[in-house]
């Protein structure tokens, strides 16, 4: 049947123009869909039967693969042609681009991989214990692609420590994708964070997104590393005083220390809630507090103990500042030796 209730007014204006998100055009649609209903057709008819003139809606959709010439040989006879086929023929040129970039990357890969005996060679001979056991990455960029590989290959547990509170959007951006795609293959996720992490939103909405998939995610205060452990066999832990730095670890019983320390951590840590209660909130604070008083005890710098706490120095001045006047200290010192002081008995 022809297609009804075309707009007159600047139909063939918009013929031809996609949407801002490259969709066809009104006037494309309704001619392929009166395309669809017959063998061939040609411009004059179709433009009889939407009542606008078709030239650029005909041109728009042979510029998506959807239309091509009639086989009568006529060549302005035209034929509708199926979606999928005009999908396949549209990304036939990005197919190939695909498997030729892919074949680029496997020459570069066999090119360096070809330097890994020497490279082998030479840390067994720096190292007798083993080639390659501890090895310091420097730049950012390197550690960042050497997560995304052993990410990539982990087939059985992936174990992460990150201290410092919520972690930066973009960091959750560029770890989201991976680790979904990480936990779709039924790989295990487990991952500790500071308390303070529950206060971000960004890290609550990146942690609700892969619990729903399976991971599992909690909670410490204090003593954490920054590390990553895959399958038991490799480690990742930040390098001190060198930042953006990561020392990659393939000794058996390094890595195994690590993996104890992991769990020893695990089990002490508390499930992160994708939601905070007033109640479950008052608790945490009094937990923070807890442990700025045990930091602060033993002589810690504000920074310091911000740092350990993944908090603000800011925030973490306020705490002492409270805590301070709880205990009734004029200055750090004092409050540190009253702390530190065992309560007095009171006398018979």
């Amino acid at each position: 049947m022809p297609a009804e209730g075309v707009d007159h007014v600047g139909a063939a204006g918009a013929a031809g123009k996609t949407t801002a998100a490259g969709e066809l055009s009104p006037a494309a649609r309704r001619l392929y869909a009166y395309a669809v209903e017959r063998h061939a057709f040609d411009t004059a008819e179709a433009t009889c039967a939407l009542g606008a003139c078709a030239a650029a809606a005909v041109a728009e959709l042979t510029t998506a693969h959807l239309l091509q010439r009639a086989p009568d040989g006529c060549p302005d006879r035209w034929t509708a042609v199926a979606p999928r086929a005009a999908a396949a023929r549209a990304l036939a040129p990005l197919a190939l681009l695909v498997r030729e970039t892919h074949d680029e990357m496997d020459r570069l890969r066999g090119r360096l991989e070809a330097l890994v005996p020497a490279y082998e060679a030479g840390s067994a001979h720096r190292d007798p214990r083993g080639p390659g056991r501890l090895e310091l990455v420097t730049e950012l960029g390197v550690v960042r692609g050497l997560i995304a590989e052993l990410v990539a290959s982990c087939e059985r547990e992936m174990l992460t420590s990150q201290p410092g509170g919520g972690r930066p959007p973009e960091t959750l951006e560029e770890s989201i994708g991976r680790d979904e795609s990480l936990l779709a293959r039924g790989v295990r996720m487990r991952t500790i964070y500071q308390h303070t992490a529950r206060y971000s939103r960004p890290t609550a909405a990146y942690v609700e997104r892969v619990t729903a998939l399976g991971a599992q995610v909690r909670t410490l205060g204090d003593g954490l590393m920054r590390m990553l452990v895959f399958d038991g066999h490799t480690g990742v832990m930040e390098a001190a005083d060198h930042s953006g730095a990561a020392l990659v670890v393939r000794e058996p019983n390094v890595v195994h220390f690590m993996t104890e320390a992991f769990e020893r951590s695990w089990l002490g840590a508390e499930p992160f809630p994708t939601s905070v209660s007033p109640v479950a909130a008052r608790s945490l604070s009094d937990e923070l507090r807890q442990t700025i008083v045990r930091l602060l005890s033993e002589g810690l710098e504000d920074k310091v103990i911000a740092r350990r706490l993944g908090m603000s120095e800011r925030t973490c001045q306020r705490h002492i500042a409270e805590i301070m006047r709880a205990v009734g200290a004029k200055s750090r010192f004092q409050a540190g030796y009253l702390l530190a002081s065992p309560p007095t008995a009171p006398p018979n």
